[in-house]
């Protein structure tokens, strides 16, 4: 797909990496599949670069009208999943 992935200007460029690492795991579980584990250390990562509820949810909103994928949707349901299970948007 083309789009542009949501970013902020005051993000350091180790952290737009990190980011763009956690949208390509959101596409990834939708797919095909992603490892649990694998997706929560992204997560994680990316809510130390975007602390703030409001700001995920904003975050969440724009990659969602442009790519489809849900970010909350996606770890709702890594939340749901036992550790070494392989999640999929699609199931």
């Amino acid at each position: 797909m083309e789009y542009q992935y949501p970013l902020s200007m005051d993000w350091s460029t180790e952290e737009i990496i990190d980011v763009v690492k956690f949208y390509e795991s959101v596409e990834k579980a939708y797919e095909k599949s992603i490892e649990r584990d694998e997706f929560m250390n992204l997560y994680k990562r990316f809510k130390e670069i975007v602390p703030s509820k409001a700001e995920e949810k904003t975050i969440d909103k724009e990659f969602l009208e442009m790519s489809g994928y849900s970010i909350y949707r996606t770890q709702k349901k890594a939340r749901e999943s036992a550790q070494g299970e392989k999640i999929s948007m699609n199931r």
